[in-house]
Formats: structure tokens, sequence, C-alpha cells
């Protein structure tokens, strides 16, 4: 079997999240000589395939097998993976499926590795990723098995495959505001305290606003709008209070205590609450770092293209690697058809990411931590 005919066989499996429709167990009989160890939590099924060759680094291929549901749209069955023109259409084509078969393959493959070379898949990726990756890594770290270096497939790339590899990723704050006020009656809007009077000339210092000025790594972190609500639909009655819900994607360099301080310099004098999550925290991994200039190095000698070192984007299982202290770094296919009716990808570009991930791995150990 070839790495193509890997692909279109994972693309089979309706391996809708959280289910993996019975692709691990294949993937763990397809991977001849490698250790499996299950972690099963709260529904959820992780597999680690890991094979020491000898003394050495640590390095270890993630990512995961379940997909998003198919929606409407499809011109062709989303778990049939069709070919037309050199693109394969299915559902998880792109996202990511493509890289597990190009790393599954190229270690399926790998004979001479200096170190210890493993797999970590996760079926609750595409959910709240609650019961995935992050608990491998706990087991990992339990039995002292973390892994050094770590690559995620996922499809990084932008217009040109080769062009565009994660080195990092922002974090993901997400803000819940309510501005409280008086409700009263619209014709005597004296008798009442309407939260949007308040708030309205202050809107330039909340909406889109930037709350660090960034960095070579990262973007700066920005307040984003994402939803407004007050009133009861009705023009003669005017809002008790006002919710507003807002996003930060944030770098290294603004915390949740950061935009706590901010909102009350900026409302100071109006009565709110403020409430905090976060989603994941930022991460970023040294551009010296040896898997890095490995991927790098291997990206351009297939490609002939010089790859760009990104943060961008949205979070992905990498947040865990980078939580638990593992150099990681994201590299996959090019990534404009994710999620979406049609879902495709080039078999030249799998073929490609099968073969940069084959170089990496035979020539990993060659490289030196800058």
């Amino acid at each position: 079997m070839n790495v193509i005919d890997l692909f279109m066989k994972l693309l089979s499996f309706e391996s809708i999240t959280p289910d993996d429709a019975g692709s691990l167990a294949f993937i763990e009989s397809y991977m001849e000589g490698f250790e499996a160890t299950y972690v099963n939590e709260g529904g959820v099924k992780n597999l680690f395939l890991t094979k020491k060759f000898s003394e050495g680094p640590h390095l270890c291929f993630a990512g995961h097998v379940d997909v998003v549901p198919a929606g409407d749209g499809w011109e062709t069955n989303p778990f049939v993976p069709t070919i037309k023109e050199g693109k394969i259409y299915a559902r998880g084509a792109q996202d990511m499926k493509s890289g597990v078969a190009a790393f599954l393959q190229a270690s399926r493959e790998a004979v001479d590795f200096q170190g210890r070379l493993s797999i970590l898949l996760t079926s609750d990726e595409e959910g709240e990723a609650q019961f995935g990756t992050v608990i491998m890594l706990e087991h990992l770290k339990k039995i002292g098995r973390l892994p050094d270096y770590c690559i995620v497939a996922e499809p990084t790339c932008e217009e040109t495959f080769g062009d565009a590899i994660k080195i990092g990723r922002r974090g993901s704050i997400n803000g819940y505001l309510t501005i409280k006020g008086k409700q009263g009656h619209a014709a005597y809007p004296e008798k009442a305290v309407n939260p949007v009077h308040q708030i309205a000339h202050l809107f330039q210092e909340l909406a889109g606003v930037h709350l660090d000025a960034g960095c070579n790594d990262f973007s700066p972190s920005q307040m984003v709008i994402t939803d407004i609500r007050g009133g009861m639909q009705v023009t003669n009655v005017t809002p008790g209070s006002l919710e507003i819900m807002f996003n930060v994607r944030n770098s290294t360099k603004t915390t949740q205590k950061d935009i706590t301080l901010y909102i009350a310099e900026i409302l100071k004098g109006i009565d709110y609450d403020l409430k905090l999550t976060q989603g994941s925290y930022p991460f970023v991994t040294k551009r010296d770092s040896k898997i890095v200039k490995q991927l790098s190095e291997s990206i351009e000698k297939v490609t002939g293209v010089k790859t760009k070192l990104s943060t961008a984007g949205g979070t992905s299982d990498a947040r865990f690697m980078g939580a638990f202290g593992i150099d990681v770094v994201e590299f996959g296919v090019i990534n404009d058809t994710i999620h979406a009716p049609n879902e495709r990808t080039s078999i030249e570009e799998v073929e490609k990411l099968y073969t940069v991930f084959k170089d990496t791995v035979v020539h990993f150990t060659d490289s030196r931590e800058g």
C-alpha cells in the first residue's frame, strides 16, 4: 500500500467527531513493529504508537482522525473518496487525513532513525478536545515518555504547498461583559439608566482595539466583538442591561489580567460585570529549534519553496504539546477547503507531504540545535 492508497482508505472511515469509526484499529494493524497504547476516556479513543530504533531524541507525529460533519452541498459522497482531475474529494481530505496518511507511511518505512519515533492520534480534536490529545500527553508524562519534538500535520499552507509552517499559536480568551443599567420607558429617558447610551461613546476603545503591539512571533492581541444583546425587541422600553461577548486571540504579551485592567480603566464609573475564560494559551517554538530547522530544510529540498514561519490562525492540538514543554511545529497541505462542502486536496500535495516527512525522519538526527 502506498501513501495514496492509505489516504483513500482513511477517508473511507466515517469518523465524525468523536467517533473514530474503526480507523484507529486499522492504523494499529497497519503500523507493524510499533508498540500500541490506548488511553480512552469520555467516549474518546486515543492511540499512541511508538518504536525505539536506538538511543537518541524522541520525535512524534501527531494528528486526529475525527472530522466535522459533512453538511450539505456536496457533489460526491463525502465518505466515498473520489478522484477528479488529480484531486481527491472527501470530508477530511485536507483536515487532516492527508497529514495522517503522510506521516504514517513515512514512519512505517523508517529503517534507521536514531532515536525513538512515535505517533499520537486522537478522535477528539474537532469537538471539545477535552478527552483527546491532552489525556494521552498526561499519560505519557506519568510514564516518562513525553516526546522531545513533535510535528502536528494540520493543513498549514496558504497558497502554494510548502509556503508556511506553524511554529506557535496565539491563545484564545473569551470575554463576557455585562453593562448594568435601569430599564425604563423610552419617553422618559431621564428616569432610566440606558446601558447602550452609557457605553456608546466608548466602543471605539473596545471594538477592534489592539491590546499590545505584537512582536516578532505574534501579531497584536486584538479585542474582537462577537455579539451584542440588549433590550426586549420593542421600541418603547430602554434596556436594563447590555451583554457584550468578545474574543481576544492573545500573544504572550497579553493576559487575562491585562484585559481586566484595561476594561476597568475604559469603563471607569460604569456598573458592569466581566467574566473571562481561557480557551487556549499562546506558545511558540524557537526558530532555531532542531525541528523547525530540519522541517524547513526538508520542505525546501522537496518543493524548492523557502517556507514562512507563522503563528497565525486558530487553535489546534499543538497547543497541548506547547503546554507540556515539547518543541512542536505544524505542517500540512493547503487549507483552502477545510470544513467546506467538496473538501479536497491534490494527489501531488499528499505525495510531497509524505516525501517531506520521510526526509525529515531520515535527516532529523543530522541537524543540530542553534
